[in-house]
């Protein structure tokens, strides 16, 4: 991996292009581990092959998780917008939208429906961690780094009110009607993820897209607008940071301009691993046109690996914090990839005493159908 930055226009953490504020209301996955992808494709295990997608298997299915009765109306961005303050409680009950059973899974800690009692450190102590952040990254990390043709890595683009804003409209978003579950197949075999799709909902069982999830025939919640805006920014920043490393490289790219039509949110435990795979369930001019995926860290820290063959002891590795934002289209838009570990407890502590997010990873990954 090669660091990237310096020179005018570079654009770091602190000098971000302003981005309008809409906030937010306040309160794919191919995973397999690594393990049984070392030991081959089996009927429990899918196939991370170059020609296959890598959640396939012989007869994979999804298995919904058991909750309450899913109401008829589907929770919009702008419902949530008009629904919640801008310091409402991110663990608010809200409509539930899984079969039957249990409650749906919620991204935030809850005590009692009430988000969990703890002692709360004072403003000027969050205040004081962000700043030893941001301190701390000017002195160990570029802004922004050039992994690779077509591979930029945006660290901490996602700026603290973003984060929090983030974890609490998915997490509204995920206790509704086509929220979190958790993706299974025939022979019991379950992801340690749960997973919630924007935009369009993605079917283990076909590898395909569409307007319905075939479980439960839930529609997935719409992709909020704030997010598409935080995308387009950081494929801005990112070009204009490939402008100039290629004044000294002339194989330097940039990367296509993206309207996201699908995000995929995934929470990882502390124990979860993504097996190496590629995105390649888009439509052929998607993925032909090279048009990029983009990827939200936030929680725990990630051990992201990436390669140009599906080979574990070969691929590249790069830690993936909260705050960070992943990008790979162009020339790597196939690149193999996937997560090793989550590193635990390392999610900054003013995330989780705002926002108050389970142990563990939040990802989303957009792309264009």
């Amino acid at each position: 991996m090669a660091g990237g930055g310096g020179g005018d226009g570079v654009r770091t953490p602190a000098n971000f292009p302003p981005r309008q504020k809409g906030r937010l209301n306040r309160g794919p996955v191919h995973e397999k581990s690594l393990e049984q992808q070392k030991k081959g494709p089996s009927s429990s295990s899918p196939s991370v092959s170059s020609s296959k997608s890598p959640l396939q298997m012989d007869t994979p299915i999804v298995q919904p998780q058991k909750s309450l009765e899913s109401p008829q109306h589907m929770v919009t961005p702008v419902q949530l917008l008009e629904s919640l303050g801008p310091r409402s409680s991110p663990c608010s009950s809200g409509p539930v939208g899984s079969v039957s059973g249990a409650a749906p899974f919620d991204i935030c800690i809850k005590r009692d429906d009430k988000c969990s009692i703890k002692l709360s450190r004072s403003l000027l102590e969050i205040n004081r961690e962000k700043r030893r952040e941001r301190e701390q990254l000017s002195k160990e990390a570029a802004p922004l780094q050039y992994l690779r043709p077509g591979m930029v890595l945006l660290k901490k683009f996602l700026k603290h009110d973003d984060q929090v804003d983030i974890i609490r409209c998915c997490q509204k978003l995920g206790v509704g009607s086509g929220g979190f579950y958790t993706p299974g197949y025939r022979d019991g075999g379950k992801l340690s993820l749960q997973m919630m799709c924007l935009g369009k909902n993605w079917d283990p069982n076909s590898r395909s897209y569409g307007d319905t999830r075939p479980f439960d025939g839930a529609r997935p919640p719409s992709i909020p607008e704030v997010f598409s805006k935080i995308v387009k920014d950081a494929i801005q920043a990112s070009n204009e940071f490939l402008r100039q490393k290629a004044r000294l490289a002339n194989d330097v790219e940039e990367l296509p301009p993206l309207s996201p039509d699908i995000c995929l949110v995934n929470f990882y435990t502390s124990s979860g691993k993504l097996g190496l795979h590629q995105d390649k369930d888009e439509t052929k001019p998607s993925l032909h046109k090279g048009l990029p995926v983009v990827s939200f860290s936030l929680g725990d820290t990630a051990e992201f690996l990436y390669g140009d063959v599906n080979d574990v002891d070969k691929a590249s590795k790069v830690d993936l914090e909260s705050g960070d934002v992943l990008i790979f289209g162009g020339k790597s838009r196939l690149i193999f990839h996937g997560v090793s570990r989550i590193k635990p407890k390392t999610a900054p502590n003013w995330l989780t005493d705002e926002a108050k997010l389970r142990p563990g990873r939040l990802n989303l990954t957009f792309r264009q159908h």
